[in-house]
């Protein structure tokens, strides 16, 4: 019988032995073997570097939105518009509508003041506090828009306090309301609510009571006259109690401390001016604003004006008669021409199909204009971060 391990012929297999064999299978399973523990370590280090990815991207969107909560806005963007535009309306109910759309759009566009001129020079009402003070039944145009305004603005648990039944404001209960952040619900929550300080007695070396509108008042950290309006900054850590507000404590601070220090909007101020060249001259702020914008049909189309960094930023708009006319009327001023008081003197529709655009119109069609602008040139998106608008609620599961 011949040798299993001898030489064929040409093209014909040599037959291999058992130990050949033997060896040959045991060097095909350790091949095997490796080719499946290399796919597996490719597997697990393809399934590492994506889970890396994942909590890299994560990581980067929640440092992005702690970012964007805690990012405060330092500028303000305010308003100025005559009271004479309620004698467009026909009567009383139309009046407070229009009032109430011009609040909608303040809110809707973070509009931090809005100041009431009166076009006749003749308004001698002043604001006390944060509430017109106005005598008689019967108040002017600029006036009713002004308490119409704070009635708005007011959160709703807080209105009784500071707004006695007036005539002014007999149809403002069947306004839209604003639903701005600092009006909240008592289920909700925000480092911050505006509350009035109330007559409890408090204990030696303790602050006052504020009702902040929750089912019991929170302590604070000072002692207050009764009746003050004051923004309180509660502590996260609590916010399961909020709901009952039993053993909440908060710190007073400053009403702009929600948008400088978090970057909310929190409603708007509301000033009176009587005349035009008091908006510009009697502003609240200090060094008063640096960027002034004026809006009549004669002006150039809002679309081609460049804006540049500002810190507080007025826009001004006219009444029935534009706002040359409310120039004309102003006796303290003896500038005539409206562009000359303005850095930038623009056409907010131009090529409009109506012969007259209405202020409140004019004022929503600005603001949408403008908005891009001002967020490019701050270089931060302007407004309310939108989690603290749609993830506020405290309720407990």
């Amino acid at each position: 019988m011949a040798d299993s391990t001898e030489t064929r012929g040409v093209g014909e297999k040599r037959v291999l032995t058992g130990f050949e064999r033997r060896k040959q299978r045991d060097q095909n399973k350790k091949w095997k073997k490796e080719r499946t523990e290399k796919r597996l370590i490719k597997g697990i280090e393809r399934e590492f570097t994506n889970q890396q990815r994942e909590e890299s991207a994560a990581l980067k969107q929640a440092k992005d939105r702690s970012e964007q909560r805690v990012r405060g806005r330092n500028y303000t963007v305010s308003i100025a518009l005559p009271g004479s535009i309620l004698d467009n309306a026909q009567s009383p109910e139309l009046q407070s509508y229009l009032v109430g759309q011009i609040a909608r759009a303040l809110v809707i566009f973070n509009v931090d003041e809005v100041v009431i001129f009166d076009e006749t020079c003749s308004t001698t009402q002043t604001v006390d506090g944060s509430v017109v003070v106005a005598s008689g039944k019967k108040s002017s145009p600029t006036i009713q828009m002004a308490r119409i305004l704070q009635y708005l603005e007011c959160p709703q648990y807080l209105r009784k306090q500071f707004f006695p039944v007036h005539t002014d404001l007999q149809y403002a209960g069947l306004l839209n309301p604003l639903d701005a952040p600092h009006h909240l619900r008592s289920e909700q929550f925000l480092p911050y609510r505006e509350g009035v300080v109330v007559n409890l007695k408090m204990k030696p070396g303790k602050g006052s009571y504020v009702n902040i509108g929750l089912k019991n008042e929170v302590q604070i950290d000072k002692q207050l006259q009764p009746g003050v309006r004051v923004t309180v900054k509660l502590d996260p850590a609590k916010q399961g109690m909020l709901e009952s507000g039993r053993g909440v404590k908060g710190t007073v601070v400053s009403p702009t401390a929600p948008r400088t220090e978090a970057g909310l909007y929190w409603g708007y101020e509301v000033r009176l001016a009587n005349s035009v060249s008091a908006v510009f001259n009697q502003s609240t702020y200090q060094g008063g604003y640096d960027l002034i914008i004026g809006t009549s049909h004669t002006g150039s189309p809002v679309e081609n004006i460049h804006l540049n960094k500002f810190r507080h930023m007025l826009v001004v708009f006219g009444g029935l008669r534009g706002l040359e006319a409310s120039v004309e009327a102003d006796e303290t001023t003896e500038c005539t021409d409206p562009s000359q008081l303005v850095h930038h003197y623009v056409n907010v529709c131009p090529g409009q199909g109506s012969r007259t655009i209405r202020t409140e119109e004019a004022l929503l069609i600005a603001m949408a204009t403008l908005r891009p602008k001002i967020s490019l040139v701050q270089n931060s998106k302007w407004g309310t971060p939108i989690e603290f608008l749609h993830q506020s609620d405290v309720s407990q599961s």
